[in-house]
């Protein structure tokens, strides 16, 4: 159980380090009125034009869907499902689930579920990739300014300022101040003891809920939900390994085709060529934008390397039950989950690309097979990451550091 904490005091877990919690002034109504602006500058970017092309007399515009439409039009419909789903659909239900739940949390009467609503938001946060799709907008941008004249569309700054304003909602927001908040008002109407783990007696367990940070006592034998928020309760993430593993050796197997086929093919005047993700980095160093190709080796190459050379150590130190280094392995852990949603840079800018660049013998843009396979990586690695159970490292650590202490 967690001491009550002023503003601005944190909490940090005593064997892994991992911030537990930071208390905020006022968490609650500053992150409404923060959310508040993120659902006006999402409408404002839904609707308006992000960019609008132009060459040989014609003129291209894109919005937040032309590049799903473009993806589905020629034949994607994979990646247009993905990029629909992690720039348009999981934004938008986050800003709308918490303006949703602080808003509840008002009335003079809350509604029972708000609980359940709340719980979505931490698994709509991974998903959510308005910054990813700002930086692959940025990357399309430059590709485009030797090919297209370009205007910059009102959406466009709506995105850079619905992000800002995002990371500032975060930010103030204090996630524990918004369960206590709830039970506060009688969500759920059973009262909980916070103190109950103290008095764990013969057949009973301690579960920290994954979705709110409940610490429930459950009988041994029988399956259990959390007392708060109601989700179901696990000791351990179920087939941790076996489902990481898995999910691993699929992205693995997928990586070769996603670096050795194309993603797109610039046509100009009847010529192209197909172009790999390390084309496009070469291309990019051969127009000596060196930051910017720096950018995309690293994002699209190096870490969904690194990311499968991270999972694949944390599962054999976990299987081998190695005791070194845990601190260092968790914090592993922690960047693995962090910088994997970053890769799809470069699916966000194909999207774009290929919505803008449609002039037909002039120049055109087509998508290539190797998006699909380069997206399956990042998506696969994303899951993979998330069925990893880090506290597994520290259980199967425990029997040598047990003996050592002996």
């Amino acid at each position: 159980m967690l001491p009550s904490l002023l503003p601005g005091e944190s909490a940090r877990c005593v064997r892994c380090g991992t911030l537990i919690r930071r208390a905020r002034e006022n968490p609650l109504g500053r992150a409404l009125a923060l959310y508040l602006a993120c659902g006006s500058l999402f409408g404002i970017a839904s609707l308006l034009s992000l960019m609008t092309v132009s060459t040989a007399g014609m003129v291209l515009s894109a919005n937040l869907f032309s590049g799903p439409q473009g993806l589905g039009r020629n034949g994607l419909w994979e990646l247009s499902v993905v990029v629909l789903a992690t720039t348009f659909a999981a934004p938008f239900a986050k800003i709308a689930c918490m303006m949703y739940v602080l808003i509840g949390l008002r009335l003079p009467h809350p509604p029972r579920h708000l609980r359940t609503v709340f719980s979505w938001v931490e698994r709509l946060n991974p998903w959510s990739m308005i910054e990813v799709y700002l930086l692959g907008v940025f990357v399309a941008y430059v590709k485009l300014i030797d090919i297209v004249h370009i205007d910059i569309g009102d959406a466009l700054y709506a995105l850079v300022v619905l992000m800002i304003t995002t990371v500032a909602a975060d930010a103030v927001l204090d996630r524990q101040a918004v369960w206590e908040e709830m039970e506060r008002r009688g969500i759920p109407e059973t009262e909980i003891d916070h103190a109950a783990m103290a008095r764990t007696g013969p057949g009973q367990r301690a579960i920290a809920c994954e979705a709110c940070g409940l610490v429930n006592v459950v009988a041994t034998d029988q399956p259990a939900r959390c007392h708060r928020c109601a989700s179901r309760l696990h000791e351990r993430k179920p087939d941790s390994i076996a489902r990481t593993w898995a999910l691993v050796i699929a992205s693995a197997v997928l990586y070769i085709p996603a670096n050795v086929y194309p993603v797109l093919s610039v046509i100009q005047l009847g010529s192209g060529a197909p172009s790999t993700i390390l084309g496009g980095v070469e291309e990019l160093l051969a127009s000596r934008m060196y930051p910017l190709a720096a950018l995309v080796f690293f994002a699209s190459i190096m870490v969904p390397m690194l990311k499968l050379a991270g999972l694949i150590t944390l599962l054999l130190t976990t299987q081998f039950g190695w005791s070194d280094r845990l601190r260092d392995r968790t914090v592993l852990y922690r960047i693995v989950s962090a910088i994997g949603r970053w890769s799809m840079i470069d699916i966000f800018m194909e999207s774009i690309l290929v919505a803008l660049v449609q002039f037909g013998s002039v120049v055109s843009i087509e998508p290539g097979g190797g998006a699909v396979a380069f997206a399956g990586v990042v998506i696969l690695t994303m899951f993979a990451a998330e069925g990893f159970d880090p506290r597994l490292m520290w259980d199967a650590a425990e029997p040598r550091m047990q003996r050592a202490a002996v």
